[in-house]
C-alpha cells in the first residue's frame, strides 16, 4: 500500500522520526470524522472499516497509540470496540477523562458546566432555536448541534451569539465545530491533552489525525512540540465542512477512509 507524503518538510521529518524509532513514537487520532464517519446521531457512529485492525497493528509496533475525543471516553470505547486494541489510551472530554486497560478515571466537572446545563434551555428558547436543534450532554461539556435542522449553517449562525454570551457569563469557552457549538471549560482541549500524553510517555515523535475545528489545538500542539525538539506530523481527515483543518495540516487525506489507509500503510512499513 502506498503511503501518502506530507506536503511540509516539518511533517515529513515527523513521519521519518516515527518510522526510524517507533518504540518511542506516539500516534493519536480523533474519533468522529477521523476514525469514524460523521453521522446524524452521535450514538450511531461506528469505526471506518479497517480502523480497528490498523490501530491494533500500530499498537504492536509503536510506543503509544491513543484516541483523543470530545466524547465521553467510555462512549468512544463502546461505539468503536476500542477495548480490542491492546494498550490503547482513550482521552475523553478533551482530557477530562481517561480510559486505559478497562479502567476509567475522570476529573470532576466544574460548577460552571452545571450552571450552563440549567440555563441552556432558556437560552435556546429565547434565541428561537430552529426545530431539530438538540443538546448533547457530555458531563464535562454541553454540545448544541444544528445538523438536524432544515438549515444547519443558518441555525448555527443564529445561536453563535447567545451561546457565546452564555459562555462568557459563566467563564466557559464556546467552541465551534461541524454544525455544533460546544460549551466547555477553557484551557482544556485536545492540544493540552496531546501535549500531556507526549510528556507522560516521553515520546520522541508524534503523529495526530483530526478533522474538525476542535482538533486545531492538537495541530498547534504538534507545531509547539516540534519547536521544542519533538518531531511531529499533523494529519487532516479532509471535509468540506472544515477546510481550515486541511489548511493547517502537514498531510491531508480523504476522510476516515484516508486516515485508515495511512495508519495501515505506516503499520505495514513498520512490520516490514
Amino acid at each position: 500500500m502506498t503511503q501518502p507524503r506530507p506536503s511540509t518538510r516539518e511533517g515529513q521529518a515527523g513521519l521519518d522520526a516515527l518510522l526510524a524509532d517507533p518504540s518511542h513514537a506516539l500516534v493519536a487520532a480523533d474519533f468522529d470524522g477521523t476514525l469514524a464517519p460523521i453521522v446524524a446521531r452521535p450514538q450511531d457512529a461506528r469505526p471506518q472499516p479497517g480502523a480497528l485492525p490498523a490501530l491494533t497493528a500500530l499498537a504492536g509496533a509503536v510506543g503509544t497509540v491513543a484516541v483523543i475525543t470530545g466524547r465521553p471516553a467510555a462512549d468512544a470505547v463502546a461505539l468503536g470496540g476500542l477495548e480490542a486494541v491492546p494498550g490503547l489510551v482513550v482521552l475523553g472530554h478533551y482530557g477530562w477523562q481517561r480510559w486505559q486497560d478497562g479502567e476509567l478515571t475522570a476529573a470532576q466537572a466544574p460548577p460552571a458546566v452545571e450552571q450552563a446545563r440549567a440555563a441552556l434551555p432558556g437560552v435556546l428558547r429565547a434565541a428561537q432555536a430552529p426545530e431539530g436543534t438538540w443538546v448533547e450532554d457530555k458531563t464535562h461539556a454541553l454540545a448544541v448541534h444544528t445538523r438536524g435542522t432544515a438549515g444547519p449553517q443558518a441555525a448555527l449562525d443564529r445561536l453563535r451569539e447567545p451561546l457565546g454570551e452564555l459562555a462568557a457569563r459563566l467563564g466557559l469557552a464556546a467552541e465551534p465545530g461541524r454544525f455544533v457549538i460546544e460549551l466547555r471549560p477553557p484551557g482544556v482541549d485536545k492540544g493540552s491533552a496531546l501535549t500531556s500524553l507526549v510528556r507522560e510517555r516521553a515520546a520522541r515523535s508524534v503523529l495526530f489525525c483530526g478533522d474538525d475545528l476542535g482538533d486545531l489545538p492538537a495541530f498547534e500542539a504538534v507545531r509547539a512540540l516540534r519547536a521544542a525538539g519533538v518531531p511531529g506530523c499533523a494529519v487532516a481527515s479532509a471535509s468540506e465542512e472544515s477546510p481550515q483543518v486541511a489548511a493547517a495540516a502537514d498531510l491531508v487525506v480523504a476522510g476516515p477512509a484516508g486516515v485508515v489507509a495511512l495508519l495501515t500503510a505506516i503499520a505495514g512499513r513498520l512490520r516490514n
